[in-house]
């Protein structure tokens, strides 16, 4: 077996956890910003699933967004993004 057939997933339950939780997210949230069945983070953060390859970048865009809105829109409140 090559190393290259199974490769490392592309993010693992707990950064997706952590990630969510940097944004102040719940997984419902998650899912209604992003229109995933409402029981699909809940197999990524079991390992039931593997996490789909778009999520790291979705929730790294989000959380740069965060970073922005709180420098530049509202410095000195907490960035949360709806």
């Amino acid at each position: 077996m090559h190393s290259d057939d199974n490769p490392r997933p592309t993010m693992t339950p707990d950064e997706f956890t952590q990630a969510l939780a940097a944004l102040g997210w719940k997984q419902s949230d998650f899912c209604r910003k992003t229109g995933v069945a409402k029981d699909t983070p809940s197999r990524w953060v079991t390992g039931k699933t593997p996490i789909q390859a778009w999520v790291p970048a979705y929730l790294e865009a989000m959380q740069d967004l965060a970073r922005l809105h709180a420098k530049y829109i509202a410095p000195g409140k907490p960035a949360a993004i709806d």
